[in-house]
């Protein structure tokens, strides 16, 4: 038996690829929380793009990276490896569609648990069978069913925290909580590994790890930054507007609308005729809610601002005779 090495680099690839998988899923759980609000399918999409191909994929891989076997050589399947990452982002994606829903219920939550974990420890094997080496690899079946035991416990959690966590705190404490599973799930079914002596000797095929791991790493990992930052600008721009209640007489703006402006062309004192006198009437005839406030019922006052402008028709108030004046006898 040969003798396998998981921290060819000391403490390097371990501690970035938890790193990067914090980092994928505390993304992921930003957009879950905004698809909760508005452009569900957009965010769901970005979400799984941050959990599947940053939280888990590239946490794999760079994990691999100081992955060793003794006197063996390790290449990579360039086509299996792409597929492995496709695999991951649609998993999650496919699980968060299932879940994150207006009314999400408890067998959605599982079912979507179920398969993106199935989902996640697939994609974890088919990385493992795209890597060609000299050696020969056996598996043991009871470590291989706990690393998919722990995928799908870990994708039902992650799931439930797209539903649960608001806040930064929470957020950042659930992303590092998915960081230690999806790590723990890595290694769990890294230590199923067994490699012998190898029949075949020469190269084998495929490429190697940082003539193809580090391309697609440093690509995914400029998305995520986009993305980091496109979260960010959201944050602010999106902020919600509360409900604001005005006065006990006057009606509740909407939620997430702007204050209505009125017309600077009309004079501050004019009623129209849609308007309910009868909710909005304050001292001295005008309006006292919060975009229309109270005035004084000077009578002086009110006698300039008629000289000034010309006082707007009531049309609800009965008209006087046009000609003259009509007697009752």
């Amino acid at each position: 038996m040969l003798d396998i090495y998981h921290f060819s680099h000391g403490w390097l690839t371990p501690l970035l690829s938890y790193i990067m998988s914090f980092i994928g899923c505390l993304l992921g759980l930003q957009c879950a929380a905004r698809a909760r609000q508005e452009s569900r399918t957009s965010w769901l999409g970005l979400s799984a793009l941050a959990i599947g191909g940053t939280g888990i994929w590239v946490m794999h891989f760079i994990a691999m990276l100081g992955f060793s076997i003794e006197d063996a050589q390790i290449r990579y399947n360039v086509p299996i490896t792409l597929f492995s990452a496709v695999t991951a982002i649609v998993v999650v994606w496919i699980g968060l569609m299932l879940v994150v829903k207006p009314e999400p219920t408890l067998p959605g939550l599982l079912a979507g648990g179920t398969i993106t974990g199935l989902g996640v420890a697939g994609m974890h094997y088919t990385g493992m069978y795209a890597m060609k080496s000299d050696a020969a690899v056996t598996y043991n079946a009871g470590l291989v069913g706990l690393s998919v035991l722990i995928a799908v416990v870990a994708a039902t959690a992650a799931l439930w925290f797209t539903l649960h966590i608001d806040g930064a705190f929470a957020t950042i404490g659930a992303a590092l909580i998915m960081g230690v599973a999806v790590s723990g799930m890595h290694y769990t079914g890294m230590a199923s590994m067994h490699a012998h002596a190898g029949a075949h000797h020469g190269t084998p095929s495929g490429a190697e790890a940082l003539q193809l791991l580090g391309p697609l790493i440093a690509g995914i990992s400029i998305v995520t930054m986009l993305l980091l930052i496109s979260v960010g600008l959201t944050s602010i721009e999106r902020t919600p507007v509360r409900r604001t209640p005005t006065d006990a007489s006057g009606p509740a703006t909407g939620v997430g609308l702007a204050p209505p402006r009125r017309s600077d062309s009309l004079p501050a004192d004019r009623i129209n005729w849609w308007e309910d006198r009868s909710e909005t009437q304050g001292t001295g005839g005008f309006p006292t809610n919060q975009y229309w406030p109270s005035r004084p019922s000077n009578s002086s006052v009110r006698a300039e601002s008629e000289t000034a402008r010309p006082r707007a028709v009531d049309e609800r108030a009965p008209r006087q005779p046009r000609y003259g004046r009509h007697d009752n006898t």
